[in-house]
């Protein structure tokens, strides 16, 4: 059972299965603080720049509109940029085993 259970974890640590779910974990739980940090403080901030109240969401040309599109990778962005800090900050990334 002992033999077992060590090659589970070895197998755990070298396929990167630790840091693809502290990924996904940290994304799902950021991901309304961040979609709220954009809705909510961006957009309004870039809607005064760009004299909409719609902020982003109001760029478009012709019929197609690309503002959503925008806030959208701005979200993803933001996303990224925070679980990359973490997972460095914590040291998290030095979880999973190197392959032989």
């Amino acid at each position: 059972m002992k033999l077992k259970m060590r090659g589970f974890i070895r197998f755990i640590r070298e396929q990167g299965v630790v840091g693809l779910a502290v990924g996904f974990i940290l994304g799902g739980a950021i991901s309304k603080v961040v979609t709220s940090l954009v809705e909510n403080i961006i957009q309004p901030l870039l809607g005064g720049l760009l004299g909409s109240a719609e902020g982003l969401n109001s760029l478009a040309i012709g019929p197609v509109t690309y503002g959503q599109f925008i806030t959208a990778s701005v979200d993803f962005i933001i996303i990224a940029a925070v679980i990359y800090f973490l997972v460095k900050g914590l040291g998290l990334d030095k979880l999973d085993a190197k392959k032989d």
